[in-house]
């Protein structure tokens, strides 16, 4: 009886419980729906304000929320309007549109607060464009007054530096004088379709005229910022100028090699190329040509520097290094080509490594400047070849064992074999033939085995066994 009645209690308070929860969800859901009523009430008699201030086409995305709105509100209302009636409802009837009801307003209080702020930087600008054309219009009055000095400024840019070198801002003043005027139009144009109502073409035609003031004086700081940096241009190409004569005397000191004495000559050559004083010039390009010729010679004294540090092997020295490489290589491929069956991977790599690089070794050819890293490329390539040719016997060596008829009677010492590969089916019993392993090659047993192993390969081994036999 007692477990009968804690347990009716617990379920009274679970019941409890979900009604308290339902009769918070109601009263959000009552609240929630006048809240969204009160807005969208508010909103339309903001959207008459601001379509006699902006006109249609501005007002267009607010007025579609505000009926979209409408619509689903009124779907709330249908939805509190069947909780109230005389129609008993199921706590789940009631909390199920509760929970809509709220949902619908939430979303309609989202929307209008987004398309209201669209709305309302909109009419701050409308209501903002008095005070912005005046100081638009008074900025263009203030550039207009400074492109005379623009254009006395280009004028002594000319005389100073080359065509070339002042094409870049040599009509800036020209445009400049163009934006200052099509920005004044776009002012006034802006003025009169305010006084006529049109506010959305007034706010275009305003902002036209912004971005045209704008370029305006960025194109008359681009004049006033040429003519400093052209002189600084100037003071550090003397000083280039200096360094790169000093770098010509200091090379006669470093050993001469074709590239120092190539990277010499060129440096030579820019600076001749330089104008005499007072010829109209191009700062920029002569800095940039003087410095990319003084750089390749720095570049060149430090590799002859590095090289006399280290002396190039010679072209006996290098060719040595070659024919070791190729012998090398010869003996670990002729090894794995005559024991197939039995070679790793690790071997074949090492072969192929070696192969690649002494084919990089003959791609240098007879550069001399390339010399030292074909010496080293072919003393790679001799290693590799004696690392392919030691884990090649490796695996010969782990393969072999165990193969070979004994005196026993079982498969013994591989001495008693020919020298090839022994393994049935793989390479067979003296895979390499007469020449590797056959009849050249370790004891000749007089036992079928050993004639079998000088004279046969391997995979036809199996089927001539059978034939003996019989």
């Amino acid at each position: 009886m007692a477990s009968l009645f804690w347990g009716r209690t617990r379920k009274n308070q679970q019941q409890d419980e979900l009604d308290a929860r339902d009769a918070v969800l109601a009263q959000r859901a009552g609240r929630a729906l006048v809240e969204a009523d009160e807005r969208l009430r508010l909103t339309s008699d903001e959207l008459d304000f601001a379509v006699a201030e902006l006109g249609d086409a501005a007002t267009s995305d607010l007025r579609e929320a505000v009926a979209s709105v409408r619509t689903h509100l009124g779907e709330a209302f249908r939805l509190h309007q069947l909780n109230t009636d005389h129609i008993p409802d199921t706590p789940e009837e009631l909390r199920e549109r509760n929970a809509r009801i709220v949902q619908l307003a939430d979303w309609a209080q989202d929307l209008l607060d987004a398309r209201t702020a669209d709305l309302e930087r909109a009419v701050a600008k409308v209501r903002e464009a008095p005070a912005v054309v005046e100081n638009v219009r008074s900025e263009a009055q203030r550039i207009r007054a400074q492109v005379p000095q623009a254009h006395e400024t280009v004028a002594r840019l000319r005389q100073r530096y080359s065509d070339g070198a002042v094409r870049q801002v040599a009509d800036n003043a020209a445009e400049v004088e163009q934006l200052i005027s099509f920005a004044e139009h776009s002012l006034d144009v802006a003025a009169r379709r305010r006084d006529s109502g049109n506010a959305a073409a007034s706010t275009v035609a305003l902002e036209a005229a912004t971005e045209g003031v704008r370029r305006s004086a960025t194109l008359l700081e681009a004049v006033e910022t040429y003519e400093i940096e052209a002189l600084r241009a100037e003071s550090t190409l003397a000083a280039v100028v200096a360094d790169s004569r000093g770098d010509l005397i200091a090379v006669r000191e470093v050993p001469a090699t074709p590239a120092v004495t190539a990277a010499a000559t060129d440096l030579e050559a820019a600076l001749a190329a330089l104008p005499s004083a007072g010829t109209p010039s191009d700062p920029f390009a002569e800095l940039s040509r003087l410095r990319e010729a003084n750089t390749a010679l720095d570049r060149a004294v430090d590799t002859a520097r590095e090289r006399a540090a280290r002396p190039v092997p010679s072209r006996d020295q290098l060719a040595h290094a070659i024919d070791d490489a190729e012998r090398q290589l010869a003996i670990a491929r002729d090894v794995v080509a005559g024991h197939r069956g039995y070679i790793g991977a690790d071997a074949r790599t090492r072969l192929a490594e070696a192969e690649r690089a002494l084919t990089d070794v003959h791609r240098y050819g007879s550069d001399e400047d390339a010399r030292d890293q074909a010496f080293g490329l072919a003393r790679r390539a001799a290693s590799l070849a004696a690392e392919a040719l030691d884990l090649a016997r490796r695996d010969i060596d782990g393969g072999q064992a165990g193969y070979g008829r004994d005196d026993r009677g079982g498969w013994g010492d591989r001495d008693d074999w020919g020298g090839g590969d022994r393994r049935r089916g793989s390479g067979g019993f003296g895979a390499g033939g007469l020449g590797a392993g056959g009849f050249g090659g370790g004891r000749r047993s007089n036992d079928l085995g050993g004639l079998a192993g000088g004279l046969l390969g391997g995979m036809v081994l199996g089927e001539l066994f059978e034939d003996f036999f019989d």
